[in-house]
């Protein structure tokens, strides 16, 4: 990064004397904002194509800045240009490098635009790759998600309410939870995509500009669903911004809840699952130790983002109409929180279709805890014992089972009886953990077939 300050600036007219060093390095954007170098020049060659198209400009003077950009992009993507703190941010070093290579041209390529309406579309465009982009990961983590799914949709383990064991479920039952919760994180991305590609070029500073542009020819030319209809706006919020960043801290919430569950479930206390060793980290002073890092890392990194949340709402909070230079802040939290989010996406999309799951492990954490007593409870209604009448009947049932420390399923018939004379043999078909589940046989039921059922409804709507 150059630090020279001979190159001229392009407002340097008003002014009679030089910026101050320290604030000439304080104000500047370039080390981060370079990163949107391939929408700054996309959004210039359209802007350059439509004031052609208006007659602004000469065909002949289109080409040559065209050629010249293409050149630029070449050059950045090898490594060789030359990036200036003095000449702040991306648009006026890629502008100056413009003139420097064309001449006079390179500078009618402002011409009907403002840095801030420059800017607004370049984050936009950058946005919505990175969108596209994390939705093609999150895609790929679902995908994941449903082959364990369906590999798994016989395999029981318990169901937890309070971290207590509640009821039996198959493991493809609770991959399939975190599906969905996936596919509703997925539908904000989407919704949220169509509010980023609104396109702000045209409005300039904050007022629009006297030039004959045609904002639609641009908006065609760069993909933009639609153009912003007022120019004060549309230079001077970044509310897409956080709704992305509101979006992504909801994903990574989901991700941090299940790596908790990844966490726990890898322990040795509960031992249900063994995370692959490429996934895992050793203990420099304790040899045994298989530690869950990646779980626990995108865990840690929810905070992150949800600090990046907070961040971006609090920069707008008080800002009046239109553009402030407080906005140069909105990129390093929304570059953050992309990154971030690209990169969780894509560790857990590695990781969890190699899961080894410990079915046994599961089935005889099932079998404790009395994970069938609503089970118990649900026959007796169905054999006229009101519910309440029957809740009080099992549970008396399971304090005898934990003084003998017995399920349910392992008494005798008679003792069974002794709580309710309508206990029949055929409790023994509810009270196992294969009845149990299999019992839940509707739509969002646990059974395994509405397990594989539910894959192939996540199938199509994938596709």
């Amino acid at each position: 990064m150059s630090n020279e300050t001979t190159r001229e600036k392009p407002w340097t007219g008003r002014f009679t004397e030089p910026t101050d060093a320290f604030v000439e390095a304080f104000t500047a954007s370039v080390e981060f904002d370079q990163r949107m170098y391939r929408q700054d020049i996309a959004g210039s060659i359209a802007h350059a194509r439509m004031l052609a198209h208006v007659g602004v400009l000469s065909g002949q003077e289109r080409d040559a800045i065209i050629a010249g950009l293409e050149e630029i992009r070449a050059e950045i993507e090898r490594g060789e240009f030359p990036w200036s703190i003095a000449l702040e941010d991306l648009h006026m070093n890629i502008e100056a490098r413009l003139t420097g290579r064309i001449g006079v041209t390179g500078k009618k390529l402002h011409t009907g635009r403002s840095r801030n309406d420059q800017v607004a579309t370049d984050i936009r465009l950058y946005l919505r790759d990175e969108i596209d982009a994390v939705c093609s990961e999150l895609r790929r983590l679902q995908h994941g998600l449903l082959e364990v799914a369906e590999r798994e949709a016989e395999t029981i383990m318990p169901g937890f309410t309070h971290l207590q064991t509640a009821q039996p479920v198959t493991f493809g039952h609770h991959m399939m939870a975190w599906f969905e919760m996936l596919e509703r994180d997925w539908q904000r991305l989407q919704d949220c995509r169509r509010r980023v590609n609104i396109m702000p070029l045209g409005a300039a500073a904050l007022a629009g500009t006297s030039y004959p542009i045609d904002r639609e020819f641009t908006a065609r030319e760069l993909g933009f669903d639609g153009i912003a209809e007022n120019s004060l706006d549309a230079v001077s919020d970044r509310d897409f911004a956080i709704e992305f960043t509101a979006a992504a801290a909801l994903l990574m919430t989901h991700l941090s809840r299940w790596s908790e569950e990844l966490v726990l479930w890898s322990s040795s206390q509960f031992d249900f699952i063994d995370l692959g060793d490429s996934f895992c980290t050793g203990s420099s002073i304790m040899p045994q130790k298989k530690n869950p890092d990646v779980p626990e890392l995108v865990r840690g990194k929810s905070g992150r983002v949800n600090g990046h949340l907070i961040a971006l709402l609090t920069l707008m909070k008080a800002q009046p109409l239109a553009y402030n230079k407080d906005n140069q802040e909105d990129k390093e939290p929304l570059f953050d929180t992309i990154d971030t989010l690209k990169g969780c996406l894509k560790v857990y999309a590695d990781m969890i279709p190699n899961m080894h799951v410990k079915r046994d492990a599961m089935y005889e954490a099932a079998r404790r805890g009395f994970s069938t007593a609503t089970d118990l409870a649900d026959y007796l209604v169905r054999k006229g014992v009101p519910f309440r009448d029957a809740h009080e009947v099992v549970g008396k049932a399971v304090r005898a089972g934990i003084e003998s420390g017995r399920d349910l399923s392992e008494m005798h018939l008679e003792e069974l009886r002794q709580f309710s004379d309508v206990i029949g043999e055929d409790v023994f078909d509810v009270l196992t953990l294969e009845g149990s589940v299999s019992a839940r046989n509707h739509v969002g039921g646990t059974a395994p077939e509405q397990v594989r059922a539910a894959v192939v409804r996540a199938r199509e709507r994938l596709e």
